[in-house]
């Protein structure tokens, strides 16, 4: 296989990845990967709401312990009709038991209603916890994981399908519960009358039973290209209808396109569709004749049995009540066993993720070192790191040294290693060989929450938090005490976010998203003066600025470069920018190429110097 062909195959989308084998195997086969299914929904139902889930299965059993009481009553009850006369004394016989049997229908209904409450808190616990998880698992994992295309697909599929198909598992699981408890209950109930019904009835029931591993077998085996066919349509169709993609498809006339498309990958799914019911409906059917076989013959049985006079007519009738509730418990059983299939699938894909996020959890996250309080001297010594599936390494063998109150400017072309090399001097990233250290420790042994709390980060896309305006400069640093918001404005006067919050209609107080009532979205330019803000409130140490300016006019960038260079006075900056000219004040400046660091010196030296930086600069000023 060729190295293209290689690449292909490690990035293909998750919605053409097959997540099961075709080979179905047998019934024990098909009753393992159910009880794979149910266990991960027990385990994580016992950390969720270990009370409720008790609750749950303890008056389950409760209820079908009951329903054998019922029935054991009931054919006591009708035996003694049937050999009895309606007399005074006959009535009189029955109301003890007929009493017994209203408490225990009595008790089974409380039952009922105990788990029904239980129950109702269970799925909503399911989902608290399983997001809390997922998120987590995704906050602590090394941020070079996200460059990662295969853990970024593991990462949006147990987000998309895996969390959804969790809670509603939490249902399902219940209710195979509460079908195999029906089933014991009517079993234990014909083994009390006789030790041979229980041998009838299963002659009843297993012909729906094979009916229903069959089906599963058939969904099992069918379920890889359903979920692939699914998901190619529901990414068409979701891309269809996001607010990014509407101006384009528009402008560009997709529209006929795009329901072409569309229409070809539903239509390819209801072909797999309709062939897929075809052979479950054979085997229901033939399951459905089995069936009536098996109840012709048991009631047969039964009949062999009131005629040797093993049992009563009263016993023969409860038998028949008991095999079809039997049976309809059987075909719930159908019903829950298919939707726990399915959902076991999607169910692996958010237990995958946590696993992978387990693997690759930031190694600095267990680190107890802290960080000093104010970097003095950060040293990049040899370091190499490489992004996970890249061909070339992204820094190769980089050596810098900053010292405390430094402003270090990093330029090259795009692609160079400058944001790279930024978050290896930020802790973000752990590099492959050679090390970080600040004042000569090892950001490997130190704390990533100490470590992060001495840096601010501006970036050229910066987060667009979906709340207030006080809220997007406040999470710079959310823990700071500013009861008067004194900070807060002062760093939105620097940034010059006070005039965009002046234009907004309930100022600092106006939600900053128009997917909710009533809220406004900034421009490309009044987010980063945003993101600029909620970079000096952090008031940190060590200052990275990413392009904070890309998308400024050139009052407002001359405005911001002025609040750096004011700012950097007590401070140590690292400057990312393809904008030479803002640089000129910086105390070094690196020039990348290719992963390594090519020049270095003030802007004179390098100008003097007549290298890769003077050259840039020179063509730069030509377009000015």
């Amino acid at each position: 296989m060729s190295a293209s062909a290689d690449d292909a195959r490690l990035h293909t989308p998750h919605w053409r990845i097959e997540d099961t084998p075709a080979d179905t195997g047998g019934a024990m086969a098909t009753l393992r990967r159910l009880s794979m299914s149910v266990r991960p929904v027990l385990s994580i139902l016992r950390r969720a709401a270990p009370w409720s889930a008790a609750t749950v299965l303890v008056s389950q059993l409760g209820s079908g312990i009951a329903t054998a009481g019922s029935l054991v009553l009931a054919a006591d009850i009708l035996r003694r009709l049937i050999e009895g006369r309606f007399t005074l004394d006959v009535i009189v016989a029955l109301a003890p038991p007929l009493l017994v049997l209203a408490v225990v229908q009595a008790v089974r209904v409380a039952l009922d209603a105990v788990t029904a409450r239980a129950r109702a808190r269970l799925s909503p616990k399911v989902h608290r916890l399983a997001e809390e998880q997922l998120l987590a698992a995704g906050l602590d994992v090394q941020l070079s994981a996200f460059d990662d295309p295969d853990f970024y697909d593991q990462l949006h599929r147990a987000k998309e399908r895996g969390i959804l198909h969790l809670e509603t598992a939490t249902a399902s699981v219940v209710d195979l519960l509460s079908s195999l408890v029906s089933v014991g209950g009517a079993t234990l109930a014909l083994a009390v009358l006789h030790p041979f019904l229980p041998v009838l009835m299963l002659l009843a029931l297993w012909p729906e039973a094979w009916a229903t591993l069959r089906a599963a077998s058939l969904q099992y085996a069918a379920m890889a290209t359903t979920i692939t066919l699914t998901r190619q349509a529901r990414l068409i169709g979701d891309l269809a209808m996001e607010r990014d993609a509407a101006a384009e498809l528009r402008v560009t006339q997709a529209r006929d396109h795009v329901t072409k498309e569309f229409g070809q990958a539903t239509a390819a799914l209801e072909a797999h569709l309709v062939q897929q019911g075809l052979a479950e409906a054979r085997a229901a059917t033939w399951g459905h004749v089995f069936a009536g076989l098996g109840q012709w013959a048991s009631y047969i049985a039964l009949a062999a049995m009131l005629h040797a006079g093993w049992i009563g007519l009263a016993v023969a009738g409860t038998a028949i009540m008991a095999m079809r509730s039997a049976a309809m418990s059987v075909q719930r059983l159908v019903v829950v066993a298919r939707e726990l299939f399915e959902k076991g699938l999607y169910i692996s894909d958010y237990r995958g993720f946590l696993d992978t996020a387990g693997r690759r959890r930031n190694r600095s996250a267990s680190a107890s070192g802290e960080a000093p309080a104010s970097p003095g001297d950060i040293a990049v010594e040899r370091v190499t790191f490489r992004y996970a599936g890249a061909p070339s390494n992204a820094l190769d063998d980089v050596s810098l040294r900053i010292a405390r109150g430094e402003s270090i400017a990093l330029v090259g072309e795009n692609g160079s290693g400058k944001t790279t090399l930024a978050k290896l001097i930020a802790g973000l990233y752990e590099p492959e060989r050679g090390c970080v250290r600040w004042d000569g420790l090892n950001l490997r042994e130190l704390s990533a929450a100490s470590i992060a709390d001495r840096v601010a980060m501006v970036l050229q896309e910066p987060l667009r938090w979906p709340r207030s305006a006080r809220e997007n400069v406040r999470l710079g640093r959310h823990t700071r005490v500013d009861d008067h918001d004194e900070a807060l404005l002062a760093a939105a006067r620097e940034a010059g976010a006070d005039e965009v919050v002046a234009r907004l209609e309930r100022g600092w107080e106006t939600l900053l998203s128009r997917q909710f009532h009533g809220g406004q979205e900034l421009s490309g330019g009044q987010w980063q003066r945003m993101a600029i803000a909620r970079g000096l409130y952090r008031d940190a140490r060590l200052v990275i600025w990413d392009e904070p300016t890309s998308s400024l006019d050139a009052k407002a960038e001359f405005a911001v470069y002025e609040s750096l260079r004011r700012m950097a006075r007590d401070r140590t900056v690292v400057l990312i920018t393809h904008r030479l000219a803002s640089i000129r004040h910086a105390d070094r400046i690196c020039f990348m190429e290719r992963g390594r660091i090519v020049e270095k010196g003030t802007h004179d030296q390098l100008l003097a110097l007549g290298g890769r930086y003077a050259e840039m600069f020179t063509l730069q000023a030509r377009l000015m």
